[in-house]
């Protein structure tokens, strides 16, 4: 056997030392005879390409010197090459063992160090990113002791195109097949041309790849933008997804909502989730009783459980019929009274009125809010502290119906836009819907909080804000009985919410905090921030009907006067003076031309101011014992004004 064969050297010192070494006839029995290379060449040459391994298996190496020959000359040398790697103290080395030793085979080494590149991303792929949802893909590489697949994740846009058969080794020709590969070869020698005095294959003529192919294979790929001849009625005038539009829409289904179980480890953390959420509501709940602190000597007990349970309602009705004789109900304005828009300043003008005219009484305890019907004003809305609402007729002067359905005070009461339903908010935590003109209860609402202030939104029935103790504005859907969404950005629980530009495209809100905010409708962020160190805190804003101007009742003593619209300016010259309201949320009211102001007092009284000239008109004793807490002006007589105090009467004034 010859090995390191065709190597020369230029050398002529070492042919010459060659020359000089004694050389044995023939070489020794039971040895191979090698061709010792040249001096020189011994470094650079590659390593043989039969392991020195397999001689020994052979029974050709022994592991001591072998002879190595250059013509005619021997020389006791060591050998060189793997074998010196080995382990000193290991008689056989791994590398031995895996040689097959009765046929030498290497195939197992082949095997054991040959890296397919396409494997090695696969097996990356699957331990960095876990499992796919399709079975047919690569599995998760598990940690010792798992025995199910946990990571569920999407690998949408991380697969590698790969050309077909890519990474498969291609079979070892026979040697009949190398016969006919052979003949092909000699059959066609019309396919090699000489290039320079070589003969070289022909290769095929290369590929244009043009914006316009690349287009359409991409189209190709992505299938026909329509599939059935019946996808306009499913679709209308839009396409039917694509197929990367579908693998999107199919990886956004988790796991769980397929219907896999989850494995007990999951569910166990996901328990201790929830018990851990369960804690934190608790720790919130105890800095919610740290906010409501300053009110809870009005406030009642807090509602406990999951889903607390509101008191049964009831209503009666206290005339004989609810349809007169045409067949028209109670709720309808009587003939001859029309609607007037409340923001027409120039449909009548007004007067400021002179003497009360009727005492409506029935509450058993005091008013705290009354309400016109809107446009009309033939019916009146009141909210009392004895947890009950009234509507009385002002043409009959009497009660109508009393609903009653909260177990604490009514805090606030508001008509939606037609009158039909109307919402309460009580101290109890609880805001309901009723229908006007049955008395039955619409929806049942809480947020566990005091609501304060409701408004139903202009442009939707459906739709009421409610400012809270928990210094958030909330919007439910009525429909729904959802929270859409929640305005917190004050610092304080909120008093007032007065709807503005272009009947209700923005908001404003005043809190305890001295501050009054501007909301665009539906963001949750506000657009302008009213706040001065010398203001005071503001419970009662009303709308101008000009739509120009905010009307504050400051507790400072103070009705003050901002400019409506883009700047929200204080117009300092516009002060109303002259009346007692420190402490007391005493409601303002302003004649339907806008030139009259009233305004209720802490002790009872009731003070008309002219808008232009900010100068007192009259003011009257009104009610006893506690403050004239509510006031509102009649949107058709000229001069009616209601008010109402906590002594339960509500009065009349013409």
């Amino acid at each position: 056997m010859e090995l390191l064969t065709g190597y020369t050297s230029s050398n002529d010192d070492d042919d010459k030392d060659d020359k000089n070494i004694p050389q044995p006839s023939s070489p020794p029995s039971g040895q191979t005879t090698l061709r010792r290379p040249l001096a020189g060449s011994i470094n650079a040459a590659p390593l043989p390409s039969v392991p020195i391994a397999v001689l020994r298996s052979k029974g050709l190496l022994s592991g001591g010197p072998v002879a190595l020959s250059t013509g005619s000359n021997l020389h006791q040398l060591a050998v060189q090459g793997p074998a010196l790697l080995n382990d000193p103290n290991d008689a056989v080395s791994s590398f031995v063992r895996a040689i097959d030793p009765k046929t030498g085979s290497t195939a197992k080494i082949a095997a054991d160090a040959a890296a397919d590149e396409f494997i090695f991303a696969k097996n990356r792929n699957a331990f960095q990113r876990g499992p796919n949802n399709d079975s047919s893909r690569h599995d998760a590489a598990l940690a010792p002791g798992e025995v199910a697949k946990e990571i569920q994740r999407n690998e949408y846009g991380h697969d590698r195109h790969f050309p077909p058969n890519y990474g498969v080794v291609p079979p070892v020709p026979t040697e009949e097949e190398h016969d006919d590969d052979d003949d092909r070869d000699a059959a066609a020698p019309s396919q090699l041309v000489a290039t320079s005095g070589q003969k070289r294959p022909l290769s095929p003529p290369p590929t244009k790849s043009t914006r316009r192919a690349r287009r359409e294979q991409q189209i190709a790929m992505e299938g026909a933008l329509v599939h059935d001849d019946d996808d306009e009625l499913a679709y209308g005038i839009w396409a039917p997804p694509s197929a990367s539009e579908r693998n999107i829409a199919a990886d956004s289904v988790t796991a769980v909502e397929s219907g896999v179980e989850l494995h007990p480890r999951i569910k166990a953390e996901r328990a201790y989730l929830k018990e851990r959420d369960r804690q934190r509501g608790l720790m919130e709940s105890v800095e919610e009783r740290e906010k409501e602190r300053k009110m809870a000597h009005l406030l009642p007990p807090r509602l406990e459980g999951e889903n607390p349970e509101a008191v049964e309602p009831t209503t009666v009705f206290h005339q004989q019929e609810e349809i007169d004789y045409r067949g028209r109900s109670w709720i309808l304005p009587p003939s001859g009274v029309k609607g007037v828009d409340p923001l027409d300043t120039e449909d009548h003008a007004c007067y400021v009125p002179k003497k009360c005219v009727f005492r409506f009484t029935g509450h058993t305890k005091g008013v705290h809010r009354i309400r016109l019907f809107p446009r009309t004003g033939h019916l009146l809305l009141s909210a009392g502290l004895d947890g009950s609402c009234k509507v009385w007729s002002v043409q009959q002067r009497q009660v109508m119906r009393t609903y009653t359905g909260h177990t604490a005070a009514v805090r606030d009461v508001q008509f939606n836009n037609d009158g039909t339903k109307f919402v309460s908010a009580s101290f109890d935590r609880y805001l309901r819907l009723w229908d006007t003109e049955s008395g039955k209860v619409l929806g049942t609402y809480t947020n566990r909080r005091v609501p304060y202030v409701v408004k139903f939104y202009p442009h939707d029935d459906n739709i009421f804000v409610v400012g809270c103790s928990d210094n958030k504005i909330v919007a439910y859907d009525a429909t729904t009985g959802e929270i859409t969404q929640e305005y917190d950005h004050h610092l304080a629980p909120v008093n007032t919410i007065t709807f503005v530009e272009d009947n209700g495209t923005k908001m404003v809100t005043s809190s305890d905090d001295k501050k009054v905010l501007v909301w665009e409708w539906d963001i949750g962020v506000p657009i302008k921030y009213i706040s001065d160190p010398t203001m005071h805190s503001m419970p009662v804003i009303t709308m101008h009907p000009s739509e120009k101007y905010l009307i504050c009742q400051s507790l400072d003593n103070k009705i003050l006067v901002y400019q409506a619209g883009e700047r929200y300016s204080l117009q300092r010259k516009k002060k109303m003076e002259g009346h007692n309201t420190a402490g007391y949320a005493c409601d303002i009211t302003v004649s339907p031309d806008g030139r009259f102001v009233c305004s209720g007092d802490a002790d009872g009284k009731i003070c008309f101011w002219d808008f232009k000239k900010t100068r007192m008109l009259q003011k009257y004793h009104a009610h006893d014992k506690g403050p004239a807490i509510g006031a509102v002006w009649h949107p058709v007589e000229p001069s009616v004004v209601f008010t109402c105090g906590w002594d339960g009467v509500i009065k009349m004034w013409q």
